[in-house]
């Protein structure tokens, strides 16, 4: 299993600013891998690279 991101990483990683990935969460367009009990989330690269590519095929085809 790949290590599990930050937000924060996950952001740097997607090329977005972390503000962007924040409303993907607010609108649970992607789900973390992991809520930790404080409500921090861990991501899984690959995992949120597929949720986007959905959301993207699921945008296109409304």
């Amino acid at each position: 299993m790949a290590a599990l991101l930050t937000t924060s990483e996950l952001a740097k990683a997607l090329g977005l600013s972390l503000r962007s990935v924040q409303r993907y969460i607010a609108k649970a367009q992607i789900t973390p891998a992991l809520t930790a009990p404080g409500g921090h989330h861990r991501w899984d690269l690959d995992d949120v690279h597929t949720q986007l590519r959905e959301l993207r095929q699921r945008t296109n085809e409304e």
